[in-house]
């Protein structure tokens, strides 16, 4: 049975009043078994209670209609145990509660309860009693929503008018390396852009708060009446949140407009893109003058690319002469201490059979020697459809703009000893155009460490290795190694994983 305590300090002793058995002095005249057979305190209590749980998140319901997280043998599971049987509590008072362990499949939660009461002429009893909780599988309102196909609430739609990926691949990394992609319900990628849904506005809100800051970008949200319930007041909303990104790609060419010029400092109106990260960075290839354009800036003085990264050429460096001391022009901004400055004399490798050759200023006077193929493109052989770029001095506008060094890619590709991870999306399908594109976003990385710095990279096995000092650029096995999460988990978690990946 039971164990019951009866305490009071009244008579000095004596015989229970109904079985006649010596007892120490109590309040009641009566032995523990006399009077826990005549008084029951865990009368009205209920010995048994009902808990309904969701399968597929793992919430139990706290009624009227919040589902909240528990793991068994919680605080907060026995606080939702507790108030289950609250009521009935009132009349006694409650010393202790603990679980009694129970098979985790088994479907059912023990409680061990103390309680205590006044009894018959004030003498206190005390109690201890079981309630036991059957767990019952209920499918709260939000999976039932995702079976439903009718799951979202929010949709971010993120934009960006051009015809090359490298913007969005650095934004996927970002948003990995962040974990803003953990509460998104599906991710859609279509042909110039991605879809996020969301189970509610705020997780979207919190998504396009996110890419502001970290890409050049605007937004506009709208929102679609799905129902509305008249006598409760209720309204279901669909919300979406359309963010453009700026349609500037790092190696683009672009062309300012006067005005956007001189304020950067008087920069020459044909510059190139460097990086875009949450501002666009321009380098002016004749000057090594410097700039960062945010996305308030750019959508009040708008410009474009003057080509698409398919027009690159290959040229072949015959001279080249670094620049030391060019002086600065009147009102000049900040030089790039990075790159050093060159007159180059190239030829295209398509044109070698010809004395055709051309005269450019390049910022990449730091890696190139003569003999070295670099990409880059012709603006003296083409029609330039631009506004700022039609009403420019032909004079002011170069022959030729070099964007970066060319490598062996294939060979660049066998000895890489790192990779990424992906987003897991809906796909239309990947081409061979969007494979070129993605190696030329880890050519990036690998030649820009100011990008690099805010990706994950993940140790990989390469095909084949070797020690030419004199090939591309590289990523040191250190940078890959301090953003590995080691698990302590000896059997390999999380962590372990990416060690061997």
């Amino acid at each position: 049975g039971c164990p019951v305590a009866v305490r009071g300090e009244r008579n000095p002793g004596g015989l229970c009043c109904q079985c006649g058995v010596p007892i120490p002095p109590n309040p009641a005249n009566m032995c523990v078994g006399c009077l826990r057979a005549q008084v029951d305190i865990t009368e009205g209590i209920p010995k048994q209670g009902t808990l309904h749980f969701c399968k597929q998140c793992e919430r139990y319901l706290q009624p009227p209609g919040t589902w909240i997280q528990c793991t068994l043998e919680s605080r907060e599971l026995l606080a939702l145990c507790l108030k289950k049987i609250k009521a009935s509590l009132s009349k006694v008072r409650l010393i202790d509660a603990g679980f009694i362990w129970t098979e985790p499949h088994s479907k059912r939660l023990k409680l061990k309860l103390t309680v205590q009461k006044e009894v018959i002429n004030g003498a206190v009893l005390q109690q201890v009693f079981v309630v036991e909780f059957i767990v019952q599988s209920q499918m709260c309102e939000d999976c039932h929503r995702i079976e439903a196909k009718d799951f979202w609430k929010a949709v971010v739609q993120v934009r960006q008018k051009t015809l090359h990926k490298k913007t969005f691949y650095y934004l996927e990394q970002l948003i990995l390396k962040h974990r803003l992609h953990q509460n998104t319900l599906r991710i859609k990628e279509i042909h110039d852009g991605l879809d996020f849904y969301y189970s509610s506005k705020q997780h979207a809100q919190k998504m396009v708060d996110f890419l502001q800051c970290t890409v050049p970008s605007r937004s506009k949200s709208s929102q679609r009446l799905i129902s509305h319930d008249i006598h409760s007041n209720v309204y279901n909303y669909k919300s979406t949140f359309s963010v453009e990104i700026v349609p500037i790609c790092k190696d683009n060419v672009v062309c300012l407009s006067p005005k956007l010029a001189q304020s950067l400092g008087n920069m020459s109106q044909i510059c190139v893109c460097i990086r875009v990260t949450s501002t666009i960075h321009l380098i002016d290839p004749s000057t090594l003058q410097i700039a960062e354009i945010d996305g308030n800036t750019y959508w009040r003085h708008p410009f474009n690319s003057l080509f698409h990264p398919k027009q690159l050429e290959e040229f072949i460096i015959m001279d080249i002469n670094r620049v030391q001391d060019k002086k600065k022009g009147a009102g000049a901004g900040a030089r790039s201490n990075k790159h050093t400055l060159a007159e180059a004399w190239v030829q295209k490798t398509s044109e070698l059979n010809t004395d055709r050759q051309y005269f450019c200023c390049t910022h990449l006077g730091h890696i190139l020697n003569p003999g070295d193929l670099v990409l880059g493109f012709d603006l003296a052989n083409c029609n330039l459809n631009d506004e700022f770029a039609n009403k420019m001095n032909p004079h002011n506008i170069p022959d030729v703009v070099l964007i970066k060094k060319s490598y062996d890619r294939t060979k660049r590709q066998r000895r890489r000893n790192w990779k990424l991870k992906e987003l897991e999306r809906d796909r239309e399908g990947m081409d061979t155009d969007d494979e070129r594109q993605y190696q030329d976003f880890l050519e990036d990385l690998e030649e820009d460490e100011a990008i690099r710095k805010n990706v994950n990279i993940y140790r990989n096995i390469p095909v084949e290795s070797d020690t030419d000092d004199d090939g591309p650029p590289r990523i040191s096995l250190a940078e890959m190694l301090e953003d590995l999460h080691i698990s302590q988990d000896a059997t390999g978690g999380e962590g372990a994983n990416m060690m061997t990946e």
